[in-house]
């Protein structure tokens, strides 16, 4: 059965373990085995961030066996829905209607999974491209424009323009049309992991997005753009909370601040070459229509050349202002940059402190009165292209450390952000942090 493959992954939550049975599927799969082949390729499926099924609602099932389970139809249903063939009530029935025709062992723990994407096995698309790079099973890197800190950088000249830096979420609004006149709009995080609870900003833009599209000065926007930008509520916990809430949602009041936009096909390549200052240019032209959507905003910022004592000094005071109106610091963008899906200097960061974002890998027992909880998180990741490793020990409660330790299947790939001092280099030319302390999880990234 191909749902065994999951059972075999969740036999232990050590990463080497997972990344072992990925290799045992992909070595069964070349020798022609039908259920690592299956599993294999609804894995990607599942992980593939630039597929979306546009499904909240998979049923389980109760006490089915023995049934035909149809693979090939299953793919044919994820075609479907990933193209929007499939919507609303018609899609909820068809997916009810072949839920029955698996075994509910196969469907409940392998099928619906995939359709949630989300299945739930201590894995990310980064430990099966550790495995199936190069093969037919690799996972599609989802990208988007990375920030650099600024400390130092020589590209601290000329004309840029300035904006707070906001303590929320980063999200990409993709906005994508059908052939039928339809439009869907999903909330992807900076992974290109699917927000489940910001319908009324997609609703909002989904209403609006023609007339969007009409005002803009550019006519390849009407197969699709996506909006970038970073949804703020009350405070950045809350608004973590709601973010993937299953049930009980109050997020109505988080509000979308726009500061990019980029056509659909060259997101998806990673790469546009118009200029930053063209992409506000489309965004002023929207304004209008940006202005009367209650949960949409456009970021607002300040001009200044750095090849003046002036702009410099605007800069400065300009960062004081932002951090005491409560902001995260500022971002610092060449006008003349294009956009482009990975950490370069077209955008950089001031903060007056330094945060670093890094994957979880492991998690270790704690010693003395830390013993049978939490001791460290294992932390792994490059951050300015640097290959950082550092074990995090401190910033926890013990609430925390109790919870992570009864939940550490649950921690590995999570993204979590850490604040230090600086970032240090060993001895051997490795890299790690000085005084490093656990923020918080980031399950934005």
């Amino acid at each position: 059965m191909s749902a065994s493959w999951i059972a075999k992954l969740n036999e232990s939550d050590s990463r080497l373990h997972k990344e072992d049975v990925i290799k045992q599927a992909l070595e069964a799969s070349v020798l022609g085995s039908t259920n690592a082949q299956i599993f294999l390729g609804l894995l990607k499926a599942c992980y593939n961030p630039f597929v979306t099924f546009n499904v909240r609602q998979v049923p389980d099932t109760v006490g089915v066996v023995d049934a035909e389970n149809p693979w090939r139809e299953f793919n044919e249903l994820l075609v479907r829905l990933s193209k929007r063939q499939l919507t609303g009530n018609a899609a909820r029935d068809a997916i009810e209607e072949i839920a029955y025709r698996f075994d509910s062992v196969e469907w409940n723990n392998f099928c619906a999974p995939v359709i949630r994407r989300d299945m739930r096995a201590g894995i990310s698309d980064k430990t099966i491209n550790k495995i199936c790079k190069k093969t037919e099973y690799e996972i599609p890197v989802f990208g988007c424009q990375l920030a650099t800190n600024s400390e130092g950088r020589p590209e601290m000249k000329g004309i840029k323009r300035l904006e707070p830096k906001l303590d929320g979420v980063r999200v990409l609004m993709m906005v994508i049309p059908s052939d039928d006149g339809e439009v869907s709009v999903i909330s992807l995080s900076r992974n290109g992991k699917v927000f489940e609870n910001f319908t009324h900003i997609e609703k909002q833009i989904a209403d609006n997005w023609i007339k969007m599209v009409r005002k803009a000065a550019t006519s390849n926007l009407s197969m699709g753009f996506v909006l970038d930008g970073e949804v703020i509520g009350n405070t950045f916990q809350e608004l973590m909370r709601q973010a993937r809430r299953k049930e009980n949602v109050q997020a109505d009041d988080s509000v979308f601040n726009i500061f990019d936009i980029v056509p659909l096909e060259d997101f998806r390549r990673g790469y546009w070459n118009a200029q930053l200052s063209k992409r506000i240019k489309i965004l002023e032209d929207m304004r209008p229509i940006i202005d009367n959507m209650p949960n949409v905003e456009l970021l607002p910022h300040i001009m200044v050349d750095l090849d003046t004592a002036e702009g410099r000094d605007v800069l400065h005071r300009y960062a004081k202002d932002q951090v005491n109106a409560g902001f995260e610091g500022i971002m610092i963008k060449d006008v003349g940059a294009p956009y482009e899906c990975k950490r370069n200097t077209f955008w950089m960061k001031w903060k007056p402190t330094i945060t670093v974002d890094l994957e979880v890998i492991g998690v270790e027992e704690g010693t003395g009165r830390n013993v049978g909880r939490l001791g460290a998180l294992v932390c792994s990741g490059v951050d300015d292209g640097k290959t950082i490793d550092v074990n995090v020990g401190s910033g926890f409660s013990d609430a925390d450390r109790d919870s992570l330790w009864s939940d550490r299947n649950m921690v590995i790939g999570r993204t979590v952000e850490i604040l230090c001092d600086v970032i240090t280099q060993n001895q051997d030319g490795t890299y790690s942090l000085r005084f490093p302390r656990f923020v918080r999880f980031r399950d934005d990234k």
